[in-house]
């Protein structure tokens, strides 16, 4: 079995989120089949969104010291609890000595081989993810289009950075609701839940099946990497 890497902390209940996705999908019949994790929640990183569209501190050395940590402590390969930070992914791989799985790359397999290919793809992400268009390489190179909010991506924001990162479940959905009726009206056939507070929301509100969860796609694709079998 393969040891798993978490560079965690963006944000912390994401985190906490991964993990418990890893563990409620492992088929294992008692703690001593359940795989071995390292987790180092770092949430000293910077914010991804505000170095990407403004001027906020570059995240890359504070993930350096987690996967040095990380690296240490023996892990196989590593994950990331944060769509965001996939903007970072070819730099941090460069200094990771281990592989690190891309989990917007997961994520639109797994749309392929669950919908098909040809798909329209509606983002629901932080401005970050939406503006670096890092998702957009992906889905395009996969022959499917993608839609983002414009009218509602500030409710996007709003549901994340003041209902999920601070724990006010008060929020609801309806904002995210809107938008994601917005790309239903461009011809969207599916969601991305493209931020990992979007991916943690899912324990307490009621996602349909077209809303696709990449921290489960991560999730999943871990235990399989760790040669474990996922339930």
């Amino acid at each position: 079995m393969k040891t798993i890497g978490i560079i965690g902390g963006m944000g912390p209940l994401a985190t906490a989120d991964l993990y418990k996705k890893i563990t409620v999908n492992t088929a294992a019949d008692c703690d001593q089949e359940q795989l071995h994790i390292v987790i180092d929640s770092n949430s000293a990183i910077p914010d991804r969104t505000k170095h990407i569209i403004a001027d906020g501190a570059d995240p890359v050395p504070e993930m350096t010291k987690s996967i040095r940590r990380l690296e240490q402590c023996g892990a196989d390969f590593l994950i990331m609890p944060c769509n965001t930070a996939h903007f970072f992914y070819d730099r941090l791989c460069q200094i990771s000595s281990v592989p690190i799985l891309n989990m917007l790359n997961a994520t639109v397999d797994h749309i392929k081989a669950t919908f098909g290919s040809g798909k329209t793809v509606g983002l629901l992400a932080t401005d970050g993810t939406i503006q670096s268009g890092i998702y957009d390489t992906y889905l395009e190179k996969a022959g499917m289009t993608v839609v983002k909010p414009v009218k509602h991506q500030a409710k996007v924001m709003e549901f994340i950075y003041d209902g999920i990162k601070k724990n006010n479940l008060d929020i609801g959905i309806d904002g995210l609701m809107a938008a994601a009726d917005e790309m239903s009206a461009m011809g969207a056939d599916l969601f991305i839940l493209g931020c990992t507070e979007l991916s943690a929301a899912t324990d307490y509100y009621r996602f349909d099946e077209r809303f696709v969860d990449p921290l489960l796609v991560l999730a999943k694709k871990s235990i399989a990497e760790a040669g474990g079998r996922v339930r």
